[in-house]
């Protein structure tokens, strides 16, 4: 148990700095890690028509307690549109505008890039291969136990 309490607090710690300096890395654009999570979910292909606050929720791994707010940031700044879901009315629906996208493309990609790359020098691709398949485990495993009654 002593590793596992190693590795959990790595992983805590990696959270926190990711929120520090990635939000640093977006400062000039406004964005906080949040707010790009929210955008990269919105720029996926198979969000085209937008996603719901329960979908984005859901995909973020987020309450939507937390992604209100983040939401409410995000559309007094122009970034996210939300409207009354066509098919259900008593659903939010929401979108990326098109200021957001150009932000998005534009602006925070790069960015992102930049400070991923930086993130991980001196990873070889089989160490981010790696790293990659053993956090989805994890993911998998803690959202087992969150599925517990």
């Amino acid at each position: 148990m002593a590793l596992a309490n190693r590795l959990f607090f790595r992983l805590y710690q990696c959270a926190n700095m990711l929120h520090k300096t990635g939000s640093r890395a977006l400062e000039a654009d406004g964005l906080t890690t949040q707010q790009w999570a929210v955008l990269g979910a919105l720029s996926r292909p198979e969000a085209g028509g937008g996603m719901t606050v329960n979908e984005l929720a859901r995909y973020l791994m987020v309450s939507r307690q937390n992604l209100s707010g983040v939401l409410r940031r995000m559309e007094a700044n122009g970034h996210v549109a939300g409207a009354t879901d066509e098919r259900d009315k008593r659903v939010r629906r929401i979108t990326m505008t098109p200021w957001g996208r150009e932000v998005w493309e534009q602006r925070a990609l790069p960015q992102i890039h930049h400070y991923y790359g930086r993130a991980v020098d001196g990873f070889s691709e089989d160490d981010l291969t790696h790293t990659l398949h053993y956090l989805l485990e994890l993911l998998d495993n803690m959202t087992a136990i969150d599925a517990e009654p």
